[in-house]
């Protein structure tokens, strides 16, 4: 019944399958680098992969199945979404030398591969379920993925909250306890 869905189609969820195997790949490629420059580069092509897979689920695909699949899937999708994109917005911010730069990346990498993992096995097997053009759909991902390339992604809100110096919730009681210390000193 699903035969049109493979990895040779342009039907929207074998894009959007694709474009998952390409962000795991990245992931794998970050865990296997060693050196700061290498690890630079990866990120930033990951960082953009993931701009642009984002804005077409969000601007086309998501609109197209959400009416017909369960909110609380939908829902936690765009909560993903969002905890992606301010990790994101932060790493865009970071110069690569800072000591949180590859745990925030791997952070990432846990969260996206486990929203990959739901998409794969919740959402996309109902949306193919639904009577959409998969195929006329995938042509629209595959216009606007390009428009998005060619002109830039434009800045979700989540860029302008980011903070990368931000202090984890180690950092913060660290710093506590050093204050702590020098007035009981």
């Amino acid at each position: 019944m699903f035969e049109r869905f493979s990895k040779d189609s342009n039907d929207a969820v074998s894009l959007l399958k694709r474009d998952h195997d390409t962000v795991k790949e990245l992931f794998d490629d970050f865990e296997k680098a060693e050196q700061r420059a290498a690890k630079k580069k990866i990120v930033a092509k990951a960082l953009t992969e993931l701009k642009v897979h984002a804005a077409l689920e969000e601007e086309i695909f998501y609109p197209a199945v959400r009416a017909e699949l369960d909110h609380d899937v939908m829902n936690e999708a765009d909560e993903e979404h969002h905890v992606a994109k301010v990790l994101i917005a932060e790493l865009e911010k970071m110069t690569g030398k800072e000591d949180h730069y590859d745990a925030k990346f791997t952070v990432l990498a846990e969260n996206v591969r486990h929203h990959i993992k739901e998409e794969e096995s919740e959402m996309l097997p109902k949306a193919k379920r639904l009577p959409i053009d998969f195929d006329a759909l995938g042509a629209r991902m595959m216009e606007r993925k390009e428009e998005l390339l060619a002109n830039g992604i434009p800045a979700v809100a989540e860029d302008r909250v980011a903070d990368p110096k931000a202090d984890s919730p180690a950092r913060a009681a660290a710093k506590k306890k050093r204050v702590v210390k020098r007035k009981t000193a």
